[in-house]
């Protein structure tokens, strides 16, 4: 049996810097994990793995892709009985990450799906 090695081995080293601007490049201007993983020709899991490396070395803080997502206090309406609050129309909704949110039931299934991931994220 004859075996042939056409070509070299395809493997890249990346500096920390590198890592770094490939991750922070994840959601700026709608960029997905998996589009900013074709751009530089590695894979979605890659990019999870420098994020998780980046931040063990303190180069990425956990908050360094933290969103900030505008809120309309017009928007929750709270009435006052004494010192309680009136609860209807409102929804505490409790998160996997230990948090809770409380919100109007008419807020905007949008505003809130953002609004739970950067709680989550944070």
């Amino acid at each position: 049996m004859r075996v042939e090695i056409l070509g070299q081995e395809r493997r890249r080293r990346w500096c920390d810097e590198q890592k770094l601007e490939i991750i922070m490049s994840v959601g700026i201007d709608g960029a997905t994990v998996t589009e900013v993983a074709q751009r530089h020709d590695v894979t979605r899991q890659q990019i999870y793995t420098w994020r998780s490396e980046l931040k063990k070395k303190g180069l990425s803080s956990p908050s360094a892709n933290a969103v900030f997502v505008p809120v309309d206090m017009n928007a929750v309406q709270t009435e006052r009985r004494g010192d309680q609050q009136d609860p209807s129309g409102m929804i505490e909704l409790r998160l996997t990450c230990g948090r809770s949110l409380c919100f109007d039931s008419g807020v905007n299934a949008a505003t809130l799906t953002r609004l739970i991931r950067a709680v989550e994220s944070a």
